[in-house]
């Protein structure tokens, strides 16, 4: 979804289903922790304003993005958790090493949906410049984190 004219942390809570009940995993990436560190922010403070308790909310620390897949599943397997939230920024350089974290992890998600009845949510800002990533973790427009919070809440409630 293109940020253009979109604040990503604007949402109308009298139609989001109240997540009081809803346990969430959130897993984050350690890498461009700025970035990771304000997304986070924004998926906390959405999901406890949604309703969800703060003990229902598990956070694990991964080295990097391409490390989320993996911390995701383990979560799925592990925890008890009615969605996941992978965090994570990758920030284009002079190398192709952008266009590889970035697909791997989009499929690894992507595959982690498909094969598990538990919703994962992809949160992983794939911008060119850190000006870009900043803008969309709690800048100019707004957090992608609290974008990602609804859409875990939409997704557990799906079909509810």
């Amino acid at each position: 979804m293109a940020t253009k004219n979109k604040n990503l942390s604007e949402y109308d809570k009298a139609t989001i289903p109240n997540a009081k009940n809803l346990r969430f995993g959130i897993v984050v990436s350690e890498w461009n922790s700025e970035i990771t560190e304000g997304l986070f922010s924004g998926a906390f403070e959405t999901l406890t304003d949604c309703g969800a308790l703060s003990e229902n909310i598990v956070r694990w620390n991964v080295p990097g993005s391409f490390e989320l897949t993996f911390g995701a599943k383990k979560m799925l397997t592990q925890l008890d958790v009615d969605a996941v939230i992978a965090i994570g920024s990758v920030i284009q350089g002079e190398t192709k090493h952008f266009d590889f974290v970035c697909s791997a992890v989009a499929q690894g998600i992507k595959d982690l949906n498909v094969l598990f009845d538990t919703p994962v949510v992809f949160c992983v800002l794939t911008d060119n410049t850190m000006l870009q990533a900043q803008e969309r973790s709690g800048g100019k427009y707004g957090n992608k984190g609290s974008e990602a919070a609804i859409a875990a809440i939409k997704m557990i409630t799906l079909g509810s």
